[in-house]
C-alpha cells in the first residue's frame, strides 16, 4: 500500500514537472514570436524612404525602332479607335460553300443540301460555315493583295491569331459581305509591331454582322 502511494506520488510530481516545462516552453516561444513580428514590423517603418527622400523609379522596357516602323507607329497612333479600312463586297456561293465543306470534312446539310435546308432549316437556305467566313478574312481584309499590300514598308505580316471570335448572324448561300477594320493598338516590339484590330464581316442588308473578331498581326522591318 505503501508503495503504491509512493509511486502516485512520484507521477503526480512528474506531471506536475512537465506541465510548467511546456508551459515555459510555449510562452517562451510566444513571446519569441511575438517579439519577432515587432521587429519586423518597426524595422519596415523605419526603413522606408522619407518624403523628400529619391526614391528609384522602376525601369521601362525600350524597344528601338527601324525609322519605318517608327514612322509607321507614330501614324497609326494618331488612328487608334478608328475605322481604318473597309472592303468591297464579296458574294458567297453555293460552289465555294461546297469546296470548303470538301476540303474541311464539314458535310452537314446546313450547309451543303439546299433542298433540305429550304425545308427543315429556320434559314430558309444553305448557311455558310463560320469558319469558312474567318477564312475569307485575308480576302475581304485586302491582307492578301501584292500589288496593294496594307503596310507596304513592313517587310513580313505575320498573323497572330485571334483575341476574340463570335458569330453573330449566319451568312446565308448569295449574301454579298466585306470586311471593315477599327484599329485597337499597336504596340512596338523587338524588330517590328504588334497591331490589334477589330474585325466585322458586314451582310448585306443585315444589321447584325456575320462576324466580329479581334485579330492581331506582327509586323517586322
Amino acid at each position: 500500500m505503501f508503495n503504491q502511494q509512493m509511486t502516485s506520488l512520484k507521477d503526480s510530481q512528474f506531471n506536475a514537472g512537465v506541465s510548467t516545462l511546456l508551459k515555459g516552453y510555449r510562452e517562451e516561444n510566444v513571446n519569441h514570436s511575438y517579439s519577432q513580428s515587432l521587429y519586423h514590423s518597426w524595422n519596415k517603418v523605419f526603413n522606408q524612404p522619407a518624403v523628400n527622400d529619391e526614391v528609384e523609379s522602376p525601369q521601362r522596357n525600350t524597344v528601338d525602332m527601324k525609322p519605318a516602323a517608327k514612322a509607321l507607329f507614330d501614324e497609326l497612333k494618331e488612328q487608334i479607335g478608328e475605322e481604318i479600312f473597309v472592303g468591297e463586297w464579296f458574294s458567297v456561293d453555293q460552289e465555294r460553300i461546297n469546296a470548303f465543306a470538301e476540303i474541311t470534312q464539314d458535310m452537314q446539310w446546313i450547309h451543303t443540301d439546299p433542298q433540305r435546308a429550304e425545308q427543315e432549316s429556320p434559314f430558309k437556305s444553305t448557311i455558310a460555315h463560320g469558319f469558312l467566313t474567318m477564312a475569307l478574312l485575308p480576302k475581304l481584309t485586302e491582307a492578301v493583295d501584292p500589288d496593294k499590300p496594307q503596310f507596304p514598308t513592313a517587310k513580313v505580316t505575320v498573323n497572330m491569331g485571334f483575341n476574340s471570335v463570335r458569330f453573330p448572324y449566319p451568312v446565308k448561300v448569295g449574301s454579298n459581305i466585306r470586311g471593315k477594320c477599327k484599329l485597337l493598338s499597336v504596340t512596338p516590339i523587338k524588330k517590328g509591331l504588334e497591331i490589334t484590330r477589330e474585325i466585322k464581316v458586314e451582310i448585306e442588308g443585315v444589321r447584325r454582322p456575320g462576324c466580329v473578331s479581334e485579330s492581331v498581326i506582327r509586323l517586322y522591318f
